[in-house]
């Protein structure tokens, strides 16, 4: 579909721009069930009790929602304002979302971790996951008859899907219908004890009104830990403010809003700085756990766990290891933090630095005897951190191990995917089992992954690695004239991290692709 049409449907240049309609107020679900009557009736066939043939037959979460309102808007002339799709989105993921349980292992799409290597079976993979990411498949719920609709709708908008590759060699018409279609109802069937249950005892949004400690990571630049507001904004609805920074001292706060679907679903939007981000959590048991990135470069973000004030939780130990025989600072950050902080076995508590209900900061001292391995870390009652006690690095990993960054901007409307790395540090054990340490600083450097990228000299044209953060930042989009045939500056590249630790380098290697820009860019991939 030519990019004009798009934006003549939905105002936008992609349909990422949609995804913030989730982190805006929503109206009230009465009005998403008058708007889905008013709207949907002239395709969907009314069935009774405001239920609508093909709609009421699947659930999802808000964002696969509001990729299905898009597509009925790019592919057959939906005419819905912003506010109207708002308020459907909200309607349909409280009425026919997913259990929290339903969406575990997959959270990883929603939360825009775009360098996550799936593993899936390899029926699936090879039937259904090879233009979209399986998650997509696995963050919905339909009944068998759904499912082969699904099917038949993509074989009618594609219909040179079974000439492509992983398609041409079978017949993937009858293979798709008569063994996809029956697995993927057991797999993800409508009807499951999981949402039942979770629609009899979905939580009110109002118990998530409050003051919250976080604590987070984001790479290339580091921990970071502080406190968030949320007060009631209208039903399911809030205003967030944050206040924290990061290890190095630089402030991490600003305010925004945010709106919470199904029970748990929460979409937020803050802005930090310049920068607005969005929050992508799932609100459970008195804690939030998720992502937050920024909304015009999703690759740029951080993990974010928080919990409520009145519980009592270890949130995050920052940083989370220590060379046995040294001493060094640690801050446990949590909530209800009272007490004596206990950091294991061998691991001693030299003094209290300082210390609130949130964050408790402690010199300590692990003696040449500590057994290297990871130990479990309380303060009184709370619990929940750990912290890694090593002799030797027994081996450096670059983390993501493979990952995606685009090129892009040059007057282009697409901007550039940036890559961001860290250095993560392994160990082993007393029983000689490898345990992760935690993240290191690095020098960061990047070369050519095999001859070709070396001929075609990647290093150069590809893009720069910044050696302190490893952050890269890839080329131009279009035609190089530099370059052999005048190509863009596409590359295969290797990502090396160099850890020093007293005085001995330890490298690790990862695999970059820097490849074209990504001109579709759903909410979920």
């Amino acid at each position: 579909m030519k990019m004009t049409r798009l934006r003549h449907y939905l105002g936008a240049g992609t349909l990422a721009a949609l995804a913030l309609a989730l982190h805006q107020t929503a109206q009230a679900a009465p009005e998403g069930q008058a708007i889905i009557n008013a709207k949907c009736q002239a395709c969907h066939t009314p069935e009774g009790n405001n239920s609508l043939s093909r709609i009421s037959h699947q659930r999802k979460t808000p964002e696969g929602w509001l990729m299905s309102i898009a597509r009925m808007q790019v592919m057959y002339g939906l005419k819905i304002t912003d506010e109207e799709r708002r308020s459907v989105v909200k309607f349909l993921a409280d009425k026919q979302g997913l259990a929290p349980s339903e969406t575990e292992g997959v959270r990883y799409a929603l939360e825009r971790r775009l360098n996550t290597v799936e593993k899936f079976d390899t029926n699936f993979e090879q039937m259904c996951a090879r233009c979209h990411s399986g998650a997509r498949i696995a963050l919905q719920r339909r009944p068998a008859a759904e499912w082969e609709k699904l099917v038949n709708f993509h074989l009618g908008r594609w219909p040179s899907l079974e000439y492509q590759a992983l398609s041409r060699d079978r017949d993937w018409f009858d293979l798709a219908k008569k063994e996809m279609v029956p697995e993927l109802a057991k797999r993800y069937p409508l009807d499951s004890k999981a949402w039942s249950d979770w629609q009899k005892n979905r939580p009110k949004a109002e118990t998530l009104a409050g003051d919250w400690s976080f604590a987070g990571h984001m790479p290339g630049k580091g921990d970071l830990a502080g406190s968030m507001s949320v007060s009631k904004d209208g039903d399911d609805a809030f205003k967030v403010s944050v206040k924290g920074q990061y290890a190095d001292g630089s402030p991490f706060s600003g305010e925004g809003s945010a709106v919470l679907y199904n029970g748990y679903e929460w979409r937020g939007a803050v802005t930090v700085g310049d920068v607005t981000m969005r929050q992508v959590f799932a609100a459970l048991n008195g804690q939030m756990q998720g992502r937050m990135f920024d909304k015009a470069h999703d690759e740029r973000g951080l993990d974010f766990v928080a919990a409520k004030d009145g519980t009592s939780h270890v949130l995050g130990v920052q940083p989370a290891y220590i060379k046995a025989g040294a001493e060094t600072e640690v801050s446990v950050v949590g909530t209800g933090l009272k007490g004596k902080p206990s950091f294991g076995k061998g691991v001693e508590v030299v003094s209290v630095v300082s210390e609130t209900p949130e964050r408790v900061t402690v010199k300590v001292k692990a003696s040449d005897a500590a057994a290297a391995g990871e130990r479990d870390v309380t303060v009184g009652t709370a619990k929940g951190g750990s912290l890694a006690v090593y002799k030797d690095i027994a081996e450096v990993k670059v983390v993501p191990e493979f990952s995606i960054s685009r090129i892009g901007g040059n007057g282009g409307s697409t901007p550039k995917v940036q890559g961001s790395f860290d250095a993560e540090a392994w160990g082993k054990g007393a029983d000689g089992k490898p345990f992760r340490i935690g993240v290191f600083p690095a020098q960061w450097s990047v070369e050519p992954f095999d001859d070709r990228a070396k001929e075609d000299q990647d290093v150069k044209f590809a893009g720069a690695m910044d050696a302190a953060t490893g952050i890269f930042t890839p080329g131009d989009a279009g035609p190089n004239p530099e370059r052999k045939m005048m190509t863009n500056n596409a590359g295969n590249l290797k990502v090396i991290a160099a850890v020093d630790d007293a005085g001995q380098s330890h490298k690790g290697e990862g695999h970059m692709i820097v490849t074209v820009q990504r001109w579709n860019n759903p909410p979920i991939p």
